[in-house]
Formats: structure tokens, sequence, C-alpha cells
């Protein structure tokens, strides 16, 4: 991965080059309304603060618990035993993109939802309360995590998700078989070829209008290569780039390829 100085010297070029955020000079019709009504959408919903009240009290958490690692492994923590306030404290997706991730699965009605990468469920909530009450499925590689998931659902009063837990290798091609997802959020494995073989597994049981979030796109050498390569597929009509996340729309209504980086 990179490191703190390569990443600000990253996101400062990208703060400074992107488009602007309340989409002056856009010209896509399509972006532009994604950056007026999804992006900058500053209406406070219920699950922003039921959700952070969750995470508050997942960053005070003292418990150790041991975990199973499948992906490139945690940036911050080494040892398989870790206390649940550093696990959050480092792998849960900060409140602003887990809200963003919310006003997209509520904005474009996204009926299936599927997450790789759980952690402690933060973002799943947020993603699974949406007005269209959509089915949400996560996949997380640790069973210790999984399970501290499901009692914040609980906790949220959410029946609308489903936890499948095991290496992504195991279960992500037998979960896609005869299914169509209408957005997925790939947060399980920040390294370059299992992003790409996700990516390829999901447009097997993709829809037209489908959407794909990566995360962390610029968080390494590898993971700006995924991003790249990602673009490049035919099947990626069009995608924003917002340093932190990508996006990948999968619209054949799009005939010219377009990508966009836009400030957030």
């Amino acid at each position: 991965m990179y490191s703190k100085f390569q990443l600000t010297k990253k996101y400062l070029n990208y703060y400074f080059t992107a488009s602007n955020g309340k989409g002056h000079g856009v010209h896509s019709p399509f972006v532009f309304e994604f950056i007026k009504f999804v992006l900058n959408d500053r209406k406070h919903y219920e699950i922003y603060d039921k959700a952070e009240a969750v995470r508050k009290r997942l960053l005070n958490d003292e418990r150790f618990i041991e975990i199973e690692d499948f992906g490139a492994g945690s940036a911050v923590i080494k040892t398989r035993k870790r206390k649940i306030k550093d696990i959050a404290a480092s792998s849960l997706k900060p409140k602003k993109y887990s809200r963003l991730l919310f006003r997209m699965v509520q904005y474009y009605s996204r009926q299936q939802v599927l997450e790789l990468g759980t952690s402690f469920g933060i973002t799943t909530a947020y993603m699974a309360s949406a007005k269209n009450n959509p089915a949400v499925t996560t996949m997380e590689g640790s069973a210790e995590i999984a399970g501290i998931a499901q009692q914040n659902f609980n906790l949220l009063e959410l029946n609308n998700i489903n936890i499948i837990t095991g290496d992504f290798d195991n279960t992500l091609p037998a979960f896609l078989t005869a299914r169509k997802i209408g957005l997925a959020f790939v947060d399980g494995n920040h390294r370059k070829l299992p992003t790409l073989r996700y990516f390829e597994q999901l447009l097997l049981s993709a829809q037209d209008e489908t959407i794909i979030v990566f995360d962390d796109i610029h968080w390494s050498s590898e993971m700006e290569e995924a991003w790249g390569a990602v673009k490049q597929h035919d099947a990626a009509t069009l995608s924003i780039d917002l340093f932190f996340v990508g996006i990948v729309f999968l619209r054949k209504d799009f005939k010219v390829k377009q990508h966009f980086t836009v400030r957030f």
C-alpha cells in the first residue's frame, strides 16, 4: 500500500484536478443528476443517527476477538487477536461514504444489493435502510466479525440482510448463480487480481444499469491498476472516481465510454 505521504500527494492532486463537486462544468446529464441529487443530497435520514451510534459503540469496545483475514490484511493491525475498537477504527468506511452508498441504493432503487466485506456491518446497515427495502447480501471472511455484524443488524432491527461467511473465492461464485445484482460494493480484498476476478464474476450477474462500487481504488499501485483495468472494460460505460471509492455504471445506452473524476 502507499504510505501516508504518498497518499496525501495523490489526494491533493485529485482535489485540485477533479471536476467541481457541485456539478459545474459537467456536461453529462446523468452525472450532473448524480452529483446534484445523490452526491450532494443534504437531507438527514433516520439511519444516519442510528448507524453512527453503533459505530461509536464499536470504537469504544475493548473486547478482543480472533479473526481470519482472507484479504490483503490490515494496514494497521497485524496480529490475529485484535481489539474490536482497533478493527473498527481501521476498517469501517467513514460515514461520508457509507451515507453515499445508502443514497445510491435509495435514489436508484436497487433491489438486490451485494457487499463483499461486511466488517462490523455499518455500511451494510446503511444500504439496507434505503426506503425501497432492498434485499442485501453481505459476505465476510471472518466468522467472529460476521457474528458481531449480525448483532448490530439485530440491534438496528434490520431483517433484510443475509450474511454469508467464508472465503469469497468459494462463496461468491455459488451465490451469483442464477442471480441478478442491482448494486455491488467491493471492499473485501485490496489486491489487483482478486479485485478483477470479482469484477468479472459480478459481470455475469449484472443487468443493464447495474452499479459496482470499488473501495480504496488509490490505496496501492495494485488497486490503481485494477481500477484502470475496470475502466477499460467494455462493460464499464461510465465511471466516476471519488478518490476513496470508484463507481462504475453498466449502462448499454451510453454508447461512448465516459470517465469522470469528481471532488467529494
